[in-house]
C-alpha cells in the first residue's frame, strides 16, 4: 500500500540542522529506500509558497500564499509498506531521528 506522510515540527525551526542530525537523517533515508520502504522525499515550502485553488459551483478562488498561522515548513515522504501496523513502525522510527512533531499520513490510490 501506498502512503502520503506530511511532517511538520514541533516549535519554531532556528537555524538548518546540526551535521549530526543531518548524518542521522541521511542514515535513515538510505535505510529506509534500500528496504523499498521510502519511495520519494522532499522538502515543503512555508506558508508563502502554499497555493490554496478552490471550486464553488462554476466560481475558481485562487489564493496564492496562505495564512501563516499554524503552517510551518516541513517535508513529505511517499511510503510503501505492507500494513497499517507496518506504517506505523516506519514514522515512529522516523519521528525518533526527526524529532517532535507530527505526521498526517494519508492513503494514495494510484488508478
Amino acid at each position: 500500500m501506498l502512503f502520503l506522510s506530511i511532517y511538520t515540527p514541533a516549535g519554531d525551526m532556528s537555524g538548518p540542522p546540526s551535521p549530526e542530525h543531518m548524518a542521522e537523517m541521511g542514515a535513515l533515508v538510505e535505510k529506509m529506500t534500500k528496504a523499498g520502504v521510502l519511495v520519494s522525499t522532499g522538502p515543503l515550502g512555508g506558508a508563502s509558497q502554499a497555493l490554496r485553488i478552490a471550486r464553488s459551483g462554476n466560481a475558481f478562488d485562487v489564493k496564492d500564499g496562505l495564512d501563516a498561522s499554524g503552517l510551518k515548513e516541513g517535508g513529505y515522504g511517499l511510503l510503501e509498506c505492507r500494513s497499517k501496523e507496518h506504517l506505523i513502525e516506519v514514522a515512529k522510527e522516523f519521528l525518533e531521528i526527526a524529532g517532535d512533531g507530527e505526521c498526517i499520513i494519508r492513503t494514495v490510490t494510484m488508478a
